[in-house]
């Protein structure tokens, strides 16, 4: 008794045929008789492609032809036209029927060749952020977000870790990524977030006001990618891919992100140490020696900042910010300062110097140095009380960073 062909005797047979194979031998391979084999292959010629089902499209071909010529040179997005007919013409056939009505009007497009670009050392780096979530940091589950940044000569990378990815924490990255790289490069080619781009894309988009500020002063052009074109930072994406693949921090618990960074930070040395540069042959640590040499020095980088407010200095030399309140040194009693709220710390200028820095957004609500009140008296203000002898052990009490204080430090209090 014959048996009933199946999709895999169907499919072999057509494969088969294509190839020239004569119809006596694709039975014999199969199992079947030469006729089956022969009724298979006239049938499929007689249905035709697309089993004679009927291929129409609802819009006139004339509005089709309209939207295609408003596309100019720009790239063909049948997934957009699909849309447009839908909203604008009520259309309610398939994606797939748009796609072979618009093959058989005006063919397969052509294949756009694409252009590989090799940067000379110092030109450019590469910039995106990728996402993880779900981070053990201090036995808590946190998303954080690596900031990658890479030379596109070398292919140097570097990566810093973030709680956030705003403003102020893309400014502070970016200088996070230029001290490790040891400079900073000509151009930096970003993606169109709203951190770098406010309105439009690409070469024609508006940069953020906060980030063209930071580029005049770090003295860097802002290159966006065109839309829809990942390959233009493609060297970024590489390796943020293969940080998922094989550097994943996520099976790790950490103490801290400060950890995650020198664990970070590490591994990127040892992989730049063994990886090879393909702009030079050599591995991509020595290739990275050469071109620092091209890269200016990342002494001149802006500290970014969201906010600064000033205030006056109080009696007992205390400044507020953001509820709390931070020691500034004691000879600027009576004088106005600049405090300014950054990354991760608070600077108060006096003039243009720095006089303080303290740990920004900390549970404690006091935030002092001690340091700060030491010295000798000046024309307008006399120093405050030195701290006796027990003032001073206490001081060096809450200096101390244990749970649990030493025996040593009771002795020195009695």
């Amino acid at each position: 008794m014959a048996r009933r062909l199946t999709r895999e005797d169907i499919v072999t047979i057509k494969s088969f045929a294509g190839r020239g194979m004569p119809k006596a031998q694709i039975a014999r391979h199969i199992g079947v008789t030469e006729g089956a084999v022969r009724y298979q292959l006239q049938r499929d010629h007689a249905r035709g492609p697309g089993c004679g089902k009927p291929r129409r499209l609802s819009a006139p071909r004339a509005e089709v032809e309209a939207w295609r010529a408003a596309q100019a040179s720009g790239p063909i997005n049948l997934a957009e036209l699909h849309a447009w007919l839908e909203t604008e013409h009520g259309y309610d056939r398939s994606l797939r029927s748009v796609q072979r009505a618009w093959r058989e009007w005006f063919g397969v497009p052509r294949k756009r060749a694409r252009r590989r670009v090799e940067t000379p050392p110092g030109a450019q780096a590469q910039i995106d952020w990728a996402h993880f979530p779900n981070m053990t940091i201090d036995g808590s589950a946190v998303d954080l977000y690596a900031f990658h940044m890479e030379l596109s000569h070398s292919r140097r990378d570097a990566v810093v870790w973030s709680a956030s990815k705003n403003q102020l924490a893309w400014l502070a990255c970016h200088n996070g990524g230029f001290r490790r790289l040891g400079g900073v490069p000509a151009t930096c080619r970003v993606d169109n977030k709203k951190t770098a781009v406010v309105r439009g894309a690409g070469p024609w988009g508006t940069i953020n006001p906060a980030y063209q500020r930071y580029a005049a002063q770090a003295m860097i052009h802002i290159d966006p990618c065109r839309p829809r074109t990942p390959q233009a930072k493609g060297k970024v994406e590489r390796r943020i891919l293969t940080q998922r693949a094989s550097e994943d921090p996520r099976q790790r618990r950490w103490r801290s992100i400060d950890e995650l960074q020198e664990w970070t930070d590490e591994r990127i040395e040892r992989s730049d140490r063994r990886r090879q540069c393909p702009a030079t042959g050599t591995s991509v640590w020595e290739a990275w020696l050469v071109e620092r040499n091209s890269l200016t020095p990342p002494d001149h980088l802006p500290e970014p900042f969201d906010v600064e407010v000033r205030r006056a200095v109080a009696i007992d030399c205390l400044v507020a910010f953001e509820a709390h309140q931070y020691s500034v040194p004691f000879r600027l009693v009576g004088q106005d300062v600049l405090v300014r709220g950054c990354h991760r710390t608070v600077q108060i200028v006096y003039g243009s110097t720095l006089v303080a820095e303290h740990p920004r957004g900390t549970a404690r609500r006091l935030v002092i140095d001690s340091r700060h009140f030491d010295g000798e008296d000046t024309d307008d203000i006399v120093a405050p009380t030195p701290l006796g002898r027990v003032g001073r052990v206490l001081d060096d009490a809450m200096r101390e960073t244990t749970q649990v204080r030493s025996i040593e430090l009771y002795a020195r209090l009695t």
